[in-house]
């Protein structure tokens, strides 16, 4: 009896140990020389790269280096797909290449995307990869992935310094990646509730300066107005609202008060939303700087952009967004689920200088076939950007360090998302290993030298149910946040000898 009560118990205690185990993804890491010397005479330039961690499929961009200020605002490609503003622009991009753990060769033959040799200088060379071959790693089992969010990553401290463990949050949960996967007892809950009357935007933003406090966007249902708001977050506990912000604790504006808004970012300075309200045909999309005690600084009407009666006549929507955020390095990224278009914008050049043209960096709309709506023949409005019943329906967009993004693509097939790079160019549509034709929510990226760098996803192989605040996955298999392996690094070309030191062997 005593041997079975003791072998009982050892199986308990193996049982325990199993669960208790925590998540330590296997990363994906692209190393190659930082500094590279070309004779840009169009012979082949073998680069050696290395991949460690993870097998990837790899893309090689040239971009110019240090032109920025020189490229004044221009719109080109078919049907003016492509803005660029005072942003360095991509020379050459590669097809994807498979990369396999260990030593590779990325080759060059030194010419532009026509084929055209490129004049000697000094470029940046990107290179961008993800695992596409391996299965998903659950991150956490039982907190919800957001649909219609911005970044829910937390990757920096309060002083600006790269957590080791980031924070995954949501509008009620917080989650410290690293934990054990299946424990649900170390999720962090919060309930914000509003008064009667109003609806909470389509996320929640943590402080930048201050972890114990978030940001809110309201709408008021009852009226014609939207507010930003600011509440204490109370672990396991309930929020509490912050008067002594903006009017009452409501930093407020006349709005069209649409479903699917405000949507807000932040850094150290200021709260950043956008009014917009694609389901009124008079409705606006006006960009809304805000201030750390609640004053409304600054505003700029975005309607050039995202307001097109032709698309309304046509038999699509007057407003197309944006509805979905996101911040990286200080520029702000928006698309919709319910337009072509991607955008980022550098709202502190803007405010510096009071110059629009200082606000708009790139822009990726339709023409180029990639995140593009109504681009086929047979498609009954054609080339109508501003359609919110056709895909890809596109829920976020994700920016990496070197600022690639990664927009997930519902309603496209067995593809996961569309990937642009950094001047807003098109690479093409991507998909995770074993991707079926399901509901895409997000796709994101911890990118900061943590243990955890990587893409972070969901996994919708089955139905689910759609409540007021969180996609809740009925199924086992789906239910939680993935991990994917992601890297992206930058080098230089030039024709200038590279020191000896910085060109090691890879």
């Amino acid at each position: 009896m005593k041997h079975v009560l003791f072998m009982i118990l050892i199986l308990a205690f193996c049982a325990t140990s199993v669960f208790a185990a925590p998540f330590a993804p296997t990363l994906l890491k692209v190393s190659a020389a930082s500094s590279i010397e070309y004779a840009f005479d169009g012979k082949t330039i073998e680069i050696p790269v290395k991949v460690s961690g993870t097998k990837a499929l790899m893309w090689f961009f040239v971009y110019t280096k240090d032109k920025a200020e020189t490229i004044a605002p221009t719109t080109n490609g078919f049907m003016g797909w492509h803005y660029v503003n005072k942003i360095d622009t991509c020379v050459y991009m590669s097809t994807n290449i498979a990369g396999d753990v260990g030593n590779n060769i990325i080759e060059w033959e030194g010419v532009d995307n026509d084929g055209n040799i490129v004049p000697a200088g000094e470029y940046t060379y990107y290179i961008w990869a993800y695992d596409a071959f391996g299965a998903k790693t659950r991150m956490a089992k039982w907190v919800a992935y957001d649909s219609y969010h911005t970044k829910d990553f937390q990757e920096v401290d309060e002083e600006g310094n790269p957590l080791a463990n980031p924070i995954y949050y949501n509008k009620s949960q917080r989650w410290v990646i690293g934990n054990d996967p299946d424990d649900d007892t170390l999720i962090e809950t919060c309930a914000v509730t509003l008064s009667s009357g109003f609806a909470k935007g389509d996320n929640l933003w943590m402080d930048q300066n201050d972890f114990d406090y978030v940001y809110q966007g309201v709408r008021y249902t009852e009226g014609r107005w939207d507010a930003m708001t600011k509440w204490k977050w109370v672990p396991n506990g309930a929020a509490e609202m912050q008067t002594d912000f903006g009017d009452n604790g409501y930093a407020q504006w006349s709005s069209a008060c649409d479903s699917h808004s405000p949507v807000t970012v932040s850094d150290k300075n200021y709260i950043y939303t956008v009014d917009q309200a694609y389901h009124n045909v008079d409705g606006n999309s006006d960009f809304i700087v805000i201030d750390m005690e609640g004053s409304i600084i600054a505003q700029l009407d975005m309607s050039e952009w995202w307001n097109d009666p032709n698309d309304l006549e046509a038999g699509g929507q007057m407003n197309g967004g944006p509805d979905t955020h996101n911040i990286r390095n200080g520029y702000l990224f928006f698309n919709s689920h319910g337009s072509c278009l991607n955008q980022m914008v550098d709202p502190l050049a803007w405010l510096e200088s009071e110059d629009e043209d200082d606000f708009y960096k790139w822009a990726n709309g339709n023409g180029d076939y990639i995140l593009d709506h109504n681009e086929h023949e047979t498609d009954p409005k054609p080339w109508v950007c501003n359609d919110y019943n056709i895909g890809p329906y596109k829920y976020n967009i994700g920016p990496d360090a070197n600022l690639f993004s990664v927009v997930p693509a519902y309603d496209m097939g067995a593809v996961s998302f569309g990937l642009l790079a950094p001047d807003g160019t098109g690479v093409g549509y991507l998909a995770y290993a074993g991707e079926t034709a399901g509901f895409k929510i997000s796709s994101n990226i911890v990118d900061s030298n943590t243990p955890f760098d990587g893409l972070y996803t969901d996994n919708n192989t089955g139905a689910y149910a759609d409540s007021l605040d969180v996609k809740v996955y009925n199924t086992d298999k789906s239910r939680g946040v993935f991990f994917i392996g992601h890297d992206t690094i930058k080098g230089t070309i030039s024709n200038q000898p590279v020191a000896v030191e910085e060109a090691a062997p890879v």
